[in-house]
């Protein structure tokens, strides 16, 4: 495969992890009206725990960093998305196996991060939650890629 190629997959990625991540704020706002559920501020929890310097007097605010570290997940995880494709998978079964790696690592962050439980011991709604909408941003991004990428 050639690099331009491989660039390629990992831009028309990055566009349908936007559109993804449009999609699963959309399902969160939605979810959160008819459930009355807070907004998550895990992603800003993980961008502050990633950022150096957290120890020192400057404390980044988790709320200020939450949207761009949740728009910037869902971007750059749409490579990986680009990345399956260049090892030859594409329709459902790469969306499932998006959505497995998406949610298995930030399972797996958030807990070597000590922002959260593992997860089988989570509440049934947290996990009811973070699995529907991390399956609506895998489901899009994967339809999105799919939709703008040349044929196999």
């Amino acid at each position: 495969m050639a690099g331009s190629e491989l660039f390629g997959a990992l831009g028309r990625g990055m566009v349908a992890g936007a559109v993804g991540t449009a999609a699963m704020t959309v399902s969160e706002r939605l979810e959160m009206a008819v459930s009355g559920r807070e907004g998550s501020q895990v992603p800003g929890e993980v961008g502050a725990s990633l950022l150096p310097g957290k120890n020192r007097e400057y404390a980044p605010d988790v709320a200020q960093l939450n949207s761009a570290v949740h728009w910037t997940h869902g971007i750059t995880m749409g490579a990986v998305r680009g990345a399956l494709d260049v090892a030859g998978l594409r329709g459902a079964q790469a969306s499932l196996l998006h959505f497995a790696l998406l949610w298995g690592g930030d399972a797996a962050l958030y807990r070597a991060l000590n922002i959260a439980d593992v997860p089988w011991r989570w509440t049934p709604d947290e996990l009811a939650t973070d699995l529907l909408h991390k399956g609506v941003y895998a489901a899009v991004t994967g339809a999105v890629y799919d939709a703008v990428s040349p044929p196999s």
